[in-house]
């Protein structure tokens, strides 16, 4: 597994973004995903998961109703649509693969990284 975060940016408030977390290696496609993101002096935190088939999600409380997580297996890519975004979305995200088929709020569950794409939220 070898996953790059892409498609951050700067962008006012109640605009959109999306990311997408790629797979160069293609060896995910059967593993749960998920976005973290880690805001300047605070903790890195779940943000949206997907099990392997896309059949299950997870979100964040703050982001439910703005935020969707989706996959395209064929393309070994998965995608974090953001919407009605906040300045306190300002943040690294980034993607990650579980351990397992199934997502998880917990980092310590994913063990591949992508390199984090900045979303900066301007009020």
């Amino acid at each position: 597994v070898q996953l790059q975060a892409y498609g951050g940016g700067l962008v006012q408030a109640g605009g959109s973004l999306r990311l997408s977390c790629t797979d160069s290696r293609r060896t995910s496609s059967n593993n749960g995903m998920g976005w973290f993101r880690q805001a300047p002096g605070k903790e890195r935190e779940f943000v949206a998961g997907i099990s392997w088939n896309g059949a299950s999600t997870t979100y964040l409380d703050s982001v439910k109703g703005r935020f969707t997580i989706s996959r395209d297996r064929a393309k070994n890519t998965v995608y974090l649509q953001m919407s009605s975004l906040k300045p306190e979305d300002t943040a690294v995200y980034y993607c990650a693969a579980s351990r397992t088929s199934y997502s998880s709020t917990s980092f310590a569950q994913y063990n591949y990284w992508g390199q984090g794409t900045q979303v900066t939220i301007s009020s």
